[in-house]
């Protein structure tokens, strides 16, 4: 039986990976963490009992207390996470935490061997090189569960790194696939979050509105497979049948294909090398899919793709700001202070006067990040009122 810990239970990722292992004999949970949902938490950890469980709020703290019917030991505060980790006994990360607030977390899970099944993009898009190093260092694993990386990790198993012509990424287009630039001036928050494929949390739809999503896969693809930009493409496929692909030397193109529902690459980032049953995914089903479609992706509209090509092939701390801005300009999408067109002028404004920085450990991106944060933050709240 494997030993997980689940970082960010009650988001959507964590959510369905308590799902996945709901009927599976092969996982117990030894500890869970969540951040401000305390009374979905509560739910949880009252089904699964983990022995150690971690909450970002003193609030949360309080009511855990009152009202979890079991013994177990509770994190609370800044460093909530990193502290039940280290006390915790486990073979498997599950990291489905935004942000860059679990990296140290994370550095100890591969410094200890252990296997990461990823779902935290920042954390590679922030610190690529640092993580990389430390899974050759430790012989540690870090296994994607985004469908789009999990299909690429899939397909690059049926033949040799140097075999590989180049990775291609598939991209829904998200809420705005189809509108103009004139038409995007406008879109409100509801439209943003209305996706036409997949049910996620409101960062990550509004990520693939705007296609930034997409482009820090391409990051995050550069530093998970090893592979330089110039192999890696990005192609518009509405219908997210078809997660991903590779194309190697023969053009064979080896596809990996499914219904768009996340418990499938999370199952795999779970079972991997192995494969197991799952009767609650629905099995995909060609013949209700008279056509899949692939389109060019409109680069002077979606900006995050080139926004992500540069902020890669510059390299150092630019991929950081390009992330950093991302996420603000978004917070103030969702709390409606500015347009939707609004997110891709902060960012290129944050990119373009960016001083660049090398950094070598994770002291180095907390101090550029925190920095990044009160620069960007007082550029938005100076321009956008």
């Amino acid at each position: 039986m494997k030993k997980l810990v689940i970082l960010g239970s009650t988001g959507s990722i964590g959510k369905n990976t308590l799902d996945v292992i709901e009927n599976n004999s092969m996982f117990s949970i030894v500890a869970m963490s969540a951040n401000t949902n305390y009374k979905l938490f509560c739910t949880q950890v009252n089904k699964y009992k983990p022995k150690y469980i971690a909450i970002g709020t003193k609030k949360g703290y309080d009511y855990l207390n009152l009202n979890i019917n079991y013994s177990v030991k509770i994190f609370h505060g800044e460093n909530a996470i990193k502290e039940m980790c280290n006390e915790a006994e486990y073979d498997i990360l599950v990291n489905a935490v935004t942000g860059t607030s679990t990296l140290e977390t994370t550095v100890i899970a591969l410094k200890s061997g252990k296997r990461v099944a990823i779902a935290n993009k920042e954390i590679l898009v922030t610190s690529g090189k640092i993580i990389n190093d430390l899974v050759k260092k430790y012989k540690s694993e870090l296994i994607p569960i985004d469908s789009e990386h999990s299909a690429i990790f899939q397909a690059l198993q049926c033949g040799e790194k140097d075999e590989v012509n180049r990775i291609i990424l598939t991209a829904s287009g998200g809420a705005f696939r189809n509108y103009s630039y004139d038409e995007l001036k406008n879109v409100t928050l509801e439209d943003a979050l209305k996706h036409p494929n997949w049910n996620m949390g409101k960062k990550i739809t509004i990520d693939s509105a705007t296609l930034i999503n997409k482009g820090l896969e391409i990051i995050e693809a550069r530093y998970l497979f090893d592979y330089d930009y110039d192999k890696i493409d990005v192609i518009m496929h509405p219908e997210s049948i078809i997660h991903s692909m590779v194309e190697y030397k023969d053009n064979s193109i080896i596809a990996q294909l499914g219904t768009p529902d996340m418990r499938i690459p999370i199952q795999y980032a779970l079972t991997h090398p192995y494969r197991i049953s799952n009767n609650s995914v629905k099995s995909l089903n060609l013949l209700e899919y008279n056509l899949l479609t692939f389109k060019k992706i409109n680069k002077d509209i979606f900006k995050g793709i080139d926004f992500a090509y540069y902020a890669g092939k510059t390299g150092k701390t630019m991929p950081l700001c390009l992330n950093t801005a991302n996420d603000l300009a978004v917070n103030y999408f969702v709390k409606q202070k500015i347009k939707f067109l609004d997110i891709y002028k902060i960012i290129e404004y944050a990119m373009e006067t960016h001083n660049l920085v090398e950094t070598s450990c994770v002291k180095d991106i907390v101090e550029v990040e925190k920095y990044e944060k009160n620069r960007i933050n007082s550029y938005i709240e100076l321009n956008y009122k």
